[in-house]
């Protein structure tokens, strides 16, 4: 499987990521800091995704319902050389279910993403799962 986007910047303007039908703006100066996701912040979208994805995904083969999954990341940032040194995640599923296999789904989540394989080879990725009854 491969995978492809196209990028582009207006210089001291703005900057767009193109991926399939999708138009997507992002930060590349600091007049734009408050208002659209700066680089940092869109690696941290594309994780989110991934795991969001591998809980619908696994909510099939683990035979459980939910409504709404919500997930919020937080990243460590080293300045020399600047990078991404650890990622703590809270994962909430809503779900009328209470026996929901946490470790297990926290396993399929951790082993079968494709940006978090990626990712753990690089920093630490730490959190949690909490079951919201609904």
């Amino acid at each position: 499987m491969n995978y492809s986007c196209t990028a582009k910047s207006i210089a001291k303007d703005k900057a767009t990521i193109k991926i399939k039908q999708s138009n997507i703006a992002f930060g590349i100066t600091p007049e734009t800091d408050a208002t659209v996701p700066n680089p940092a912040e869109l690696f941290l979208g594309s994780l989110s995704s991934c795991m969001l994805k591998n809980v619908e995904r696994f909510s099939a083969f683990m035979n459980f319902s939910y409504s709404t999954a919500e997930i919020t990341l937080n990243a460590t940032r080293l300045e020399k050389p600047p990078r991404i040194d650890e990622i703590q995640y809270t994962l909430k599923i809503y779900s009328p279910q209470e026996n929901i296999n946490i470790e297990l789904l926290k396993k399929n989540i951790e082993k079968h993403g494709t940006i978090y394989n990626t990712v753990k080879e690089v920093c630490a990725i730490n959190g949690e799962i909490e079951i919201i009854k609904e």
